[in-house]
C-alpha cells in the first residue's frame, strides 16, 4: 500500500469530523463557524558518526473549531477550542467549549469568516503530494551515506554533529460555514548534515541540507555532504575585521530572510497596529525601479503552495511588487476589516515569493557578484534578532567572507551588519541568478550598496 493510499482513510476520517462540527455549531445557533484539521505522518533518522543515533515516528495532528455569536449591532463574538480525539463525543464537547467561549467574549465588528465571495470553490489539487519511502532502513541508508561521505571527504573534519534525514506527509482540511470544505494531500523530505572541523586550535561547524516536496529533486547524499565540508573547512581561520561601511552581500542561503522582513513590514496585523515602518506604503516606491516580486501560489511541488489560505479565500497569483513599487499588501479578513479593504488570501503566510530583476541586474552566480561589489563583506550567516519592523532599524550579528577585487580573501567572524532597512530595499544594488529553491521565497544573493559592519 502507497504512503498515499495510508492516508486516505485518516483524510476521510478528517473530512467526516469537520462536517461534523460545522454542523453541530449550526445546531447550537452560531451564526457562523470554521474549522479546520492539520495532520502530519512519518519518521525522522539522525546519524552521528556513522551510526544511527536516533529514529524517531511522529504523527500529529488536531481539529481546531471557531465558532462566532452575532449581536444586534452587527458585530460578533468568537470562541474557539481544539481536540486531538476526533470521535463524535469529543468534537460535540469541543464545540460546546468554543460556544461557551463566544457567548463571553466581547464582541469585534472586524471578527467573522472571511466574504463568501471569495471562498476558493472548484479549487484545483495543487500536485503537493509525492510518494517516498517512509522506512527507517530508507532513512537510515541515506543519513549514514551522507555522514560516511562528510567524515572521510577532507582530513580537517575532525568530528560531527551529525547527518538528520525525514520524510513526512500529510494533509489540511478547512471547512466553514460558507458551505466550503476543502483539503489537499501534501508531503516534505529533508536531508542535512553537520561536520566539525580543526586546523591548528582553530575548530568550527557548519552545515548543508536539501529539501523539496519531490524526493527526486533532493539533492544526492554525498552532494549534500561535500557542501557541508566546503562550507565548513571554509571558515577556519575566521577573524574579525576594522569597522567599516562597505557593500555587503546576502549570500543566497539567507537572502530570503531580507524579503521575509518586507514581508512582515506590509503584513495586516502590523499594518493596523501602525506597528510597521512601511505603514500607507501602498502605490510607493520601495525597492529600485527594475525589482519585482512575483507570488505563485499555485506552483507545482512548491514549499509555500497552497489551493487556498487557512480562511478558505483562494490564493491567486499577484505581484506583491512591480518596478519596486508595492502592488499589494498581506491580509486576512480581520486585518481587510480593520483597514477598510479586502483579504488578500494570506492567512497563514506567503505563497511562492519569486524575486526578479531585469537582466541588467541580475548577474551570473555569486562569484559574478563578488566582482560587481569589489571590496566589501559577503555575509553567509546572521545571528540574533535585531530587527525593529516599526523603525525599520536592522542589526543583527554576522559571519561571512572578507572580499578585495572580487575575490575572497578571509573568513570574518563576530561582526554586526546594521542600517535601515528602508535604505537597505532601496539601495539593493544587483541580484544573482543563483537561486535557492529551499525557500517560499525563491531569490539568488543580494548585493547591497553600503551597510554599516561594526568589528575591532
Amino acid at each position: 500500500m502507497t504512503a498515499k493510499e495510508q492516508l486516505q482513510p485518516d483524510l476521510d476520517r478528517a473530512v467526516t469530523a469537520v462536517e461534523e462540527a460545522l454542523a453541530q455549531a449550526k445546531k447550537a445557533g452560531a451564526s457562523a463557524a470554521e474549522c479546520a484539521i492539520s495532520h502530519s505522518r512519518g519518521l525522522s533518522v539522525s546519524t552521528r558518526l556513522a551510526e544511527v543515533e536516533t529514529v524517531e515516528f511522529n504523527q500529529d495532528g488536531s481539529l481546531g473549531i471557531t465558532v462566532y455569536r452575532r449581536h444586534k449591532d452587527g458585530s460578533q463574538s468568537k470562541g474557539s477550542a481544539s481536540t486531538s480525539d476526533l470521535s463524535p463525543q469529543a468534537i460535540h464537547a469541543t464545540v460546546e467549549k468554543a460556544d461557551a467561549i463566544a457567548r463571553w467574549t466581547e464582541a469585534d465588528p472586524a471578527a467573522g469568516l472571511a466574504d463568501r465571495e471569495l471562498m476558493a470553490f472548484g479549487y484545483k489539487d495543487p500536485s503537493l503530494f509525492y510518494p517516498a519511502p517512509q522506512s527507517p532502513e530508507h532513512a537510515a541508508e541515506v543519513a549514514l551515506a551522507c555522514e560516511q561521505t562528510m567524515l572521510n571527504t577532507d582530513p580537517r573534519i575532525v568530528n560531527s554533529d551529525g547527518a538528520h534525514y525525514s520524510s513526512h506527509c500529510g494533509f489540511r482540511v478547512y471547512g466553514n460555514s460558507h458551505d466550503f470544505l476543502g483539503h489537499y494531500m501534501s508531503s516534505r523530505q529533508s536531508l542535512s548534515c553537520m561536520p566539525i572541523a580543526k586546523e591548528g586550535d582553530a575548530m568550527e561547524r557548519d552545515y548543508a541540507y536539501t529539501i523539496a516536496r519531490d524526493p527526486s529533486q533532493l539533492l544526492a547524499p554525498d552532494a549534500v555532504a561535500r557542501e557541508a565540508v566546503a562550507n565548513t573547512v571554509a571558515r577556519l581561520g575566521a577573524r574579525s575585521i576594522a569597522t567599516c561601511s562597505v557593500p555587503v552581500i546576502f549570500h543566497r542561503d539567507l537572502a530570503h530572510h531580507l524579503f521575509g522582513q518586507f514581508a512582515g513590514a506590509i503584513s495586516g496585523g502590523n499594518l493596523y497596529r501602525k506597528s510597521t515602518f512601511l505603514l500607507d506604503h501602498l502605490g510607493k516606491q520601495v525597492f529600485p525601479t527594475w525589482l519585482n516580486i512575483h507570488e505563485d501560489p499555485l506552483l507545482a511541488g512548491g514549499l509555500a503552495s497552497s489551493p487556498f489560505d487557512h480562511e478558505g479565500v483562494r490564493t491567486q497569483a499577484r505581484d506583491i511588487v512591480n518596478d519596486g513599487v508595492v502592488s499589494s499588501y498581506l491580509l486576512t479578513s480581520y486585518a481587510a476589516r480593520k483597514l477598510g479593504m479586502q483579504s488578500t488570501g494570506h492567512a497563514g503566510g506567503i505563497h511562492n515569493w519569486s524575486i526578479r530583476a531585469d537582466q541588467k541586474h541580475t548577474t551570473a552566480g555569486l562569484d559574478a557578484l563578488c566582482q560587481q561589489m569589489g571590496t566589501g563583506l559577503l555575509v553567509t550567516e546572521l545571528m540574533g534578532q535585531g530587527v525593529n519592523l516599526v523603525t525599520g532599524d536592522y542589526s543583527r550579528g554576522a559571519a561571512g567572507f572578507w572580499v578585495e577585487n572580487g575575490e575572497i580573501q578571509f573568513p570574518v567572524t563576530e561582526v554586526t551588519v546594521a542600517g535601515n532597512l528602508r535604505d537597505l530595499f532601496a539601495n539593493i544594488v544587483a541580484i544573482g541568478d543563483d537561486v535557492d529553491p529551499r525557500h517560499g521565497v525563491l531569490t539568488g544573493s543580494v548585493l547591497v550598496e553600503k551597510m554599516k559592519v561594526a568589528g575591532q
